[in-house]
């Protein structure tokens, strides 16, 4: 379902996206195409959600500084909880790594965030704070489910409302929300609970009526070196290019939208309609291909399987595999590389273009040395 979805909201989105470029500044239809976008973002948030409450959301793993990461989200909070609450971090000294996708976590900090400002209607503090624990023999035998070990302990804390026992045992569940209709969709704590459990963590609640709410939050303690993230490159600064792509797309939509969109920013885009195909269009094609874009998932042969054939032929080429389906079905295609050469649909055209311009200019690897990890 979750790969329908992504591949009909890319579609919807692209062609707002094309439209837009079409129209003047001043158009009147600029602000309704402009509605159309965030209704698809909107929709795309909420299959991202749900596929977190499933714990099938593509992650790209990293080991992080669970304090960076939180430094770097509390600049937005602002924004999210209004001024008329107090935002407070005390971070933890000499606190140890976890693995997780920075996402993800930010996911999980807004979530949280989001919930509080909704139980401080009329102000109030929110407190995020971090620690290194060990949990014993004693914390383990009051709470059976949680492995003893090494652990880093994210709460966050509110001065609002609370939480009535009634509500409490299921505020985790999917679609359940307290609040009247049109507030809420009762996915954000679910979309927490599913992002800690599919980090192999644990998550606690505490609450009481008009004593406000704690989260804890148990994730695993990881061995190594943080890794320091990069700013996210804005997608207004995107530029276009002269190479020549191979686009593998058993969508047709979303191929010809994906087309468009490549070929008015100077690309000369090779199409073919699944894996079978595109490798007969690289075979016939006698000139050098650039990059390849490919759907991970096709019918007849997948991208992973396709980069495998090509290597030996085309082996300067190099690949950005793109899908929309969960996790654990891109993983059974191939060992897809995440971090570098992939794209979660729906993505706007703008974040292809910079991702594309990323692969071909940064030195990302070729199809044989993609090829060599398949």
């Amino acid at each position: 379902m979750a790969h329908d979805f992504n591949n009909l909201l890319m579609v919807i989105s692209s062609y707002a996206e094309l439209m837009l470029d079409s129209l003047a500044p001043q158009h009147p239809l600029r602000r309704n195409v402009d509605e159309i976008q965030k209704a698809s973002r909107r929709a795309a948030d909420l299959t991202r959600q749900l596929l977190a409450f499933g714990r099938k959301q593509m992650q790209t793993l990293q080991l992080l500084d669970l304090n960076a990461i939180i430094e770097e989200v509390n600049k937005m909070l602002p924004r999210l909880i209004g001024e008329d609450i107090e935002l407070a971090f005390v971070p933890g000294a000499k606190l140890g790594k976890v693995k997780a996708d920075p996402g993800q976590i930010e996911q999980v900090l807004m979530n949280l965030a989001a919930n509080a400002r909704d139980a401080m209607p009329k102000g109030g503090t929110l407190l995020i704070e971090t620690a290194s624990v060990r949990l014993d023999d004693a914390y383990v035998q009051a709470h059976s489910i949680v492995p003893r070990g090494e652990y880093i302990l994210l709460t966050v804390t509110d001065s609002g409302q609370g939480i009535a026992p009634e509500h409490l045992l299921h505020i985790f569940e999917p679609f359940y929300t307290t609040k009247e209709e049109g507030k809420g969709t009762g996915l954000g704590l679910a979309t927490v609970y599913g992002i800690v459990k599919q980090n192999s963590g644990f998550i606690w609640v505490y609450s009481e009526p008009g004593l406000g709410t704690t989260f804890k939050i148990y994730l695993p303690q990881a061995k190594g070196a943080a890794v320091v993230l990069p700013p996210v490159p804005s997608a207004e600064g995107y530029s276009g290019g002269c190479e020549t792509v191979l686009l593998a797309e058993d969508e047709s939509a979303v191929r010809q939208s994906t087309r468009e969109f490549l070929s008015l920013n100077g690309y000369i885009v090779l199409e073919a309609k699944n894996g079978t195909d595109a490798l007969a269009v690289a075979r016939e094609y006698k000139g050098p291909i650039h990059l390849m874009i490919s759907d991970v998932v096709m019918p007849q042969m997948g991208g992973a399987r396709l980069a495998g054939e090509l290597a030996s032929e085309r082996p300067d080429m190099k690949v950005l595999f793109v899908s929309g389906y969960a996790e654990t079905t891109v993983a059974r295609h191939g060992a897809i590389d995440v971090t570098t050469r992939f794209l979660q649909k729906p993505f706007s055209l703008r974040t292809l273009a910079l991702k594309m311009r990323e692969v071909l200019d940064a030195g990302a690897p070729t199809l044989a040395a993609a090829a060599a990890s398949v």
